[in-house]
């Protein structure tokens, strides 16, 4: 029988591209299969607290295994920027037209276009707490390209690549991207306790 866990997210981009990475060797349960309704508060400062507040929030409600992710577009040219906001870069809500219009309008002029998409998750066992990380280089490119993936896809280029991630295949991008490279280190944890 597959472990089941709870993934802390209502996004189901996130769910999707979660499930792929996970394949057959754990069955992800979703917050709306666990009762869970509420907006879960992503207050912390940094992204590695924004990812064991939610992962607290899920393990004090349910007291099952869980984990949850958050991830932050850091940009050079912007002193890191938009980061742990990477979400609520532009608006309150989750608007990723409204929030990629302002990343090119502040990197207007700028020198160096490098940037990094970071992502921790938070996971939860048997009551215990680990983190994991992934990170992927880059560079914001002028204008958004492809109608994949989700947020800043059209307008990260990763090293190595001269397209953006919208432009890739679900597969492409997992294979390389921060949130597949810190899934990789959940999973091999996880595995590695059987």
């Amino acid at each position: 029988m597959k472990d089941t866990i709870i993934f802390a997210t209502n996004n189901p981009h996130k769910i999707a591209e979660v499930q792929a990475l996970l394949g057959d060797a754990f069955r992800l349960q979703t917050l709306a299969e666990s009762g869970i309704k509420a907006d879960i508060p992503e207050t912390a400062a940094t992204i590695e607290g924004n990812a064991l507040q939610k992962a607290r929030y899920v393990y004090e409600v349910t007291g099952a295994d869980c984990f949850a992710d958050d991830t932050g577009l850091e940009v050079d040219a912007l002193d890191g920027a938009p980061g742990v906001h990477s979400a609520r870069y532009a608006t309150d809500g989750h608007d990723f037209a409204a929030n990629n219009r302002l990343l090119l309008r502040n990197l207007e002029g700028a020198a160096s276009r490098k940037a990094h998409f970071r992502t921790v998750i938070a996971l939860i066992l048997d009551g215990r707490e680990y983190l994991f990380e992934g990170r992927v280089d880059g560079r914001i490119a002028e204008r958004e390209a492809g109608c994949g993936g989700f947020g800043y896809d059209p307008l990260f280029i990763p090293d190595g690549f001269d397209v953006s991630f919208a432009e890739m295949s679900a597969e492409q991008k997992n294979a390389i991207s921060h949130r597949g490279r810190a899934m990789g280190r959940l999973l091999e944890f996880l595995r590695n306790r059987e």
